[in-house]
């Protein structure tokens, strides 16, 4: 018992944390309705929750396990005696205070169930996974149509990243950058003697492909639900572009080849379709920029290529190809594609005689030219000069994640787009020990303990 009480004494922090942090989609706002009297339509009352509520809950709670239901609190009246005023005043906060108790008592009392599965949907990813230990119900939730109902309704927010290490190439690492840690995780499903590379993500789940480039495999990292896709009807033995896009509870994934061959997997029929090669007026070939991960907005699917400096899209939808020629900026060295709202960006690695800065472009749709936005901090870009700096995108979905590394330097940085936000990230420590860990491969996802591979 003492357990479930730590428990949900630590639901009500992170419930009393989302609510200040965005009270629209708080926990604390949800409504709480009286089943006993469904006509006429209820009545509905809010509840918040400060500081005291926490260790007020967690007393009702072992009153509730010890007697099986609630009782009322009774307030006790002392003797009337002269007292001086802040004594008086301690009175009257201790009364307010048992007022409340007693008010939190009721509210919890018929605190219907079925509410339960919306508070837990929008509590933290790894905080969820903490609370499936206190009973079978809530360690049930994942198999739930209704949690993931739940779910699918609470508004995306930033991704996560899931990346493999040049130490532990067959295991992934996450980080979430809300409370800036890394979790160190093996997906049993995925083979352990082949490297696998997370390639593209849509939704919660991740597109993975052997470094033999034959298998796919599809997953949610948070939930272990895999697939592996059946084999493509082309053998290809070259390097490929991997885009993914998801509709509802349905995905498609996309390979592409520099000389214009191309498959398209959907979900639905379960099977690749071979739509031919690009028209002609796609320059051939594509010359694919493989160090910028493709870029997903609605059902288009964006490549970077150079030899000519451009994009080419495919639209998952009409299956039309386009392609755009875009010079890029002077003096651009590593660089890749990423999205924002619907924007695509660049981020790219300016260097100049001994100076290097890392900018931020937005593609003017008119003009089709890059125009910089922002670039990084003066002081972190002096930490570069005279160095040979090589740059990767590890992630370019709103959030992006950076990793910038020479011979003397190993950082990992990320960018908010919409809040020109730069934060440096911790290291990424093996597990118990204290090596740290380089950063090879990575791509972002949105977490989604609804999502199904």
């Amino acid at each position: 018992m003492e357990e479930g009480v730590a428990m949900l004494r630590h639901l009500i922090g992170q419930l009393k944390h989302l609510s200040e942090s965005d009270p629209s989609q708080s926990p604390s706002f949800i409504l709480l309705q009286h089943h006993t009297n469904p006509q006429p339509p209820p009545r509905w009352s809010f509840f918040d929750i400060d500081d005291n509520s926490v260790d007020d809950f967690c007393d009702l709670v072992m009153t509730a396990g010890k007697s099986a239901s609630f009782s009322t609190m009774d307030l006790v009246k002392h003797p009337s005696t002269k007292k001086c005023r802040r004594d008086r005043s301690k009175e009257k906060s201790s009364k307010r205070s048992s007022v409340t108790e007693a008010m939190e008592e009721q509210i919890w009392k018929d605190f219907p169930e079925d509410l339960f599965e919306a508070v837990i949907a929008r509590l933290p990813i790894a905080t969820f996974f903490r609370f499936r230990s206190v009973c079978r119900r809530w360690n049930s939730l994942l198999a739930s149509e209704s949690f993931s109902q739940h779910c699918a309704q609470v508004p995306q927010a930033n991704p996560w990243f899931y990346t493999i290490t040049h130490e532990h190439a067959n295991s992934g690492a996450m980080y979430d950058p809300s409370v800036k840690k890394w979790y160190h995780l093996t997906i049993s499903t995925l083979p352990t003697k082949l490297i696998v590379l997370p390639m593209a993500s849509a939704g919660g789940l991740v597109c993975f492909l052997d470094i033999g480039h034959r298998n796919f495999y599809v997953c949610n990292p948070l939930t272990q639900s895999f697939k592996e896709l059946p084999a493509r009807s082309v053998k290809v033995w070259s390097r490929i572009g991997v885009g993914m896009t998801i509709n509802g509870n349905s995905y498609k994934i996309l390979w592409v080849t520099c000389d214009g061959e191309y498959e398209i997997y959907d979900s639905v029929g379960k099977s690749w379709s071979r739509q031919g090669n690009m028209p002609a007026g796609i320059k051939l070939p594509l010359s694919l920029n493989f160090r910028s991960q493709a870029v997903s907005i609605d059902n288009k699917v964006y490549f970077m290529h150079s030899d000519p400096e451009g994009i080419v899209s495919y639209d998952m939808e009409t299956g039309v190809w386009t392609q755009y020629m875009i010079p890029g900026p002077l003096h651009l060295t590593d660089h890749a594609l990423a999205e924002c709202g619907g924007r695509i960006m660049l981020v790219g690695l300016l260097s100049k005689n001994a100076a290097t800065c890392v900018c931020i472009w937005e593609l003017q749709k008119m003009m089709l030219l890059w125009k910089e936005v922002d670039r990084m901090p003066n002081e972190w870009c002096l930490d570069f000069y005279g160095k040979h700096v090589r740059m990767t995108c590890l992630g370019n979905k709103g959030l992006l994640m950076l990793s910038l590394r020479s011979r003397q330097m190993n950082r990992l940085v990320t960018y908010n787009i919409a809040s020109r936000e730069w934060l440096k990230v911790p290291a990424c420590v093996v597990p118990h020990g204290r090596k740290r860990q380089w950063i090879a491969y990575g791509t972002a996802f949105h977490p989604c303990l609804a999502a199904v591979a």
